[in-house]
């Protein structure tokens, strides 16, 4: 792998937030490519690991929150946005300690967050051809076209987890983001959009894990899409507490 000569970033800090689950395999050397190319803090949230993904974190240079037992990545994430508060950062940007995320694209995802409060890195925006096949593909697609209305903006790849927050999306999420599997996504803009706040998409390219296993299995993933559609059904028809509020 070439190394390059880090990129300064804008807004003034930005932290990267990792969550891991057994990822000693990988974590170390998906650290160090991100420093590589964007000169940024990374925080690394061991979502209750059994292997030494907190030592190889530590040993490529990032800070690490060790949690006593897995809580789910929406809970990991929680944890990274109350540290981001804590530490007094502007941004925070979720990528994934696989490897899948390229970081080539951080600073276009932080670029935006001048504009906007959540930007998603979307894999189906036009960089390059991700391939989601089956029932899942189409379920994924329902999920998009439900809060692109609900949130008024075309969003085509709402369960990405590569994206960026702003300094009022940090703040909400720090209390608000749903712990529950993959609430770090569909369910996380259903309550960005209820407190407010501007979001946006940015295409972005993927890649393949290349060690390790998914921390979730089709039938999980399946049953979670299918939830999530029903999240998003009754976010649909629910007032939102702001609104309703505003129109007494």
């Amino acid at each position: 792998m070439r190394l390059l000569s880090p990129v300064p970033i804008r807004p003034q800090r930005v932290l990267i937030v990792m969550p891991a689950l057994n990822e000693q395999g990988s974590v170390g050397d998906v650290i160090r490519e991100l420093r590589s190319v964007v000169d940024l803090d990374v925080l690394v949230v061991d979502d209750g690991s059994t292997d030494a993904t907190s030592d190889e974190a530590r040993a490529a240079g990032a800070a690490v929150v060790t949690l006593p037992f897995n809580i789910g990545v929406g809970g990991a994430m929680r944890t990274g946005f109350r540290y981001a508060v804590r530490q007094g950062y502007d941004g925070v940007v979720q990528v994934d300690a696989d490897g899948q995320h390229d970081p080539r694209f951080i600073s276009e995802l932080v670029a935006l967050l001048a504009t906007a409060d959540v930007v998603v890195g979307s894999r189906f925006a036009g960089v390059e051809a991700y391939q989601v096949r089956g029932p899942r593909r189409w379920a994924m697609r329902l999920l998009a076209l439900g809060v692109s209305r609900l949130a008024d903006t075309k969003l085509n790849d709402v369960t990405s987890g590569f994206r960026g927050s702003g300094p009022r999306a940090i703040r909400l999420f720090a209390e608000e983001y749903p712990p529950e599997y993959l609430g770090d996504t569909v369910e996380s803009l259903i309550v960005a959009h209820r407190a407010g706040l501007l979001i946006t998409q940015h295409p972005v390219s993927m890649r393949a894990r290349t060690v390790g296993n998914p921390s979730q299995n089709t039938l999980r993933s399946t049953i979670y899409l299918l939830r999530a559609g029903l999240v998003l059904l009754l976010a649909a028809v629910r007032i939102s507490p702001s609104r309703s509020g505003a129109s007494t």
